[in-house]
């Protein structure tokens, strides 16, 4: 058993009082007291201490400490409403896609054209952020360590625990340990390649498409809006979103299933590969974010008073 941390020196001491004061000053909205303060910086510098191969001192862990990011995962386990929503709002790499969109295309890739998995998958991975899925597990935010970014480390432990489900196939399985970065299981050369070839002509397509249809393909599609609740957003018949959807798709289907054919596919489900994979595209692609089609909505006049989809 790894021992415990030793106490913090007196310039160790001096360095989490003024962490403390300093979070408190830029993070108003997640006010912690100094003494779960304590207890929260204690236990997530032992975690680390635990997984780590040599010795770790206060100060070694304070240099490595992802500060923000702690206070969120704390915030959140301490039930802090402003760090839940600093957590929904988090945003994944180059893609700048939520963190809940992240989710959803992960779970894309890792049940392909089984849509209720993927929706319960993502489900269930929310619901043991603060909730253990048995007397044996700690839930999912009391893992983190502080020592790497937030968002990135839960699609990580998502993945890692999906892929341990996916390869024991029954029973409860815990989840795996996060610092081991589990890979998806490889995609066949073949399939690679058409993944590209419908990635290039998605992307085409949609910035082919006004904004006004890439605003009712988001809102559709992100926030699963009824064409009755699109249409009284826009103030227009639902007819008009019924045929503009139809000619959206029928789109799509043109302009992708035209380009894989130019590239050879002879396969028969050609429109079923199209609708599958668009999902995951749509899920990831920034001209489908939120932040875009606020602006969208903006520019019309109209505001959406509906929250981001929760999962």
């Amino acid at each position: 058993m790894t021992d415990a941390v030793p106490p913090p020196t007196a310039p160790e001491r001096l360095r989490l009082t003024l962490l403390f004061h300093h979070l408190r000053v830029q993070f108003p909205r997640i006010a912690i007291s100094r003494e779960r303060f304590d207890v929260h910086i204690d236990r997530t510098v032992n975690i680390f201490n635990a997984k780590s191969e040599t010795p770790v001192t206060w100060s070694s862990y304070l240099d490595g400490l992802y500060s923000l990011d702690w206070l969120v995962c704390v915030g959140c386990l301490e039930g802090i409403e402003a760090a839940w929503e600093l957590l929904f709002a988090a945003r994944m790499g180059r893609s700048d896609s939520l963190l809940i969109d992240a989710l959803r295309a992960r779970a894309v890739r890792l049940y392909p054209r089984n849509e209720e998995k993927q929706e319960t998958a993502v489900t269930e991975f929310w619901s043991s952020l603060i909730a253990s899925d048995s007397d044996h597990t700690l839930p999912v935010l009391a893992r983190y360590d502080g020592q790497r970014p937030l968002a990135p480390w839960l699609i990580r432990v998502f993945q890692n625990w999906h892929l341990s489900k996916l390869r024991q196939h029954s029973g409860t399985v815990t989840l795996p340990d996060d610092d081991i970065a589990m890979p998806l299981p490889t995609i066949p050369q073949e399939d690679t390649r058409w993944h590209e070839v419908f990635v290039a002509a998605a992307r085409d397509w949609l910035t082919a498409i006004s904004d006004s249809e890439r605003l009712i393909l988001g809102l559709r599609w992100r926030y699963k809006m009824s064409q009755r609740e699109v249409a009284h957003l826009l103030g227009v018949h639902e007819g008009t979103i019924s045929r503009q959807t139809d000619k959206l798709r029928d789109k799509a289907l043109e302009v992708i299933g035209g380009r894989l054919v130019e590239e050879g596919w002879a396969g028969d489900d050609i429109e079923q590969f199209i609708l599958t994979e668009l999902g995951g595209l749509l899920t990831d692609d920034p001209r489908l974010s939120a932040d875009v089609l606020s602006r969208l909505l903006a520019a019309k006049g109209k505001t959406l008073t509906l929250a981001e989809p929760e999962e």
